[in-house]
C-alpha cells in the first residue's frame, strides 16, 4: 500500500512536468495567484568565511557566524547603530577591554561566551583584531 502511494506521487510529479522542444522536462510555471512564494531570506548569499591573517581566522571561526554579513549579531546591531558600522570588523571605536567584557558577560541579545567556547588567549587575539591596536 505504501509503495503504491509513493508510485502515485512520483507519477503525479512526472505528469506535472512539461516537455520542451528538445525533450527536456521542465517544472510547470507557477500560476499568477498561486499563493505565498517561499524565497531564501539571504538571497542565496553564502556566509563569508575568508580571512587574511591568523587573528581574522580566529574571529571568523568563533564570531563570524553572528558578526559578519547577514549574521544575527550584525542584523540586530544594524537596528541599534548606523548600519555602516554594524559589522564589528568595520568599527574603529572598539577597544580590547570592551570586546573582552562584552564577550565574557554578554551584551544586549548576545549571550556570554564561556571559556570552553573561546579561551582567554583566543579572546585576547580576537579583541586585538577588532580593536585595531587600541588597548
Amino acid at each position: 500500500m505504501r509503495r503504491l502511494a509513493l508510485i502515485a506521487v512520483a507519477l503525479g510529479a512526472l505528469a506535472a512536468c512539461k516537455q520542451t522542444a528538445a525533450g527536456n522536462a521542465v517544472a510547470p510555471a507557477p500560476e499568477a495567484n498561486s499563493g505565498t512564494q517561499v524565497k531564501n531570506a539571504t538571497g542565496g548569499m553564502i556566509p563569508d568565511r575568508s580571512y587574511k591573517s591568523p587573528a581574522e581566522h580566529l574571529f571568523v571561526d568563533k564570531c563570524g557566524m553572528c558578526h559578519r554579513a547577514m549574521g544575527m549579531g550584525t542584523v540586530i546591531l544594524a537596528r541599534r547603530v548606523d548600519p555602516k558600522i554594524a559589522m564589528l570588523e568595520q568599527r574603529n571605536d572598539l577597544t580590547r577591554d570592551y570586546v573582552i567584557t562584552a564577550a565574557r558577560n554578554g551584551i544586549g541579545n548576545m549571550p556570554r561566551m564561556q571559556r570552553g567556547e573561546v579561551s582567554d588567549q583566543q579572546l585576547a587575539v580576537i579583541a586585538g583584531y577588532l580593536a585595531k591596536g587600541k588597548p
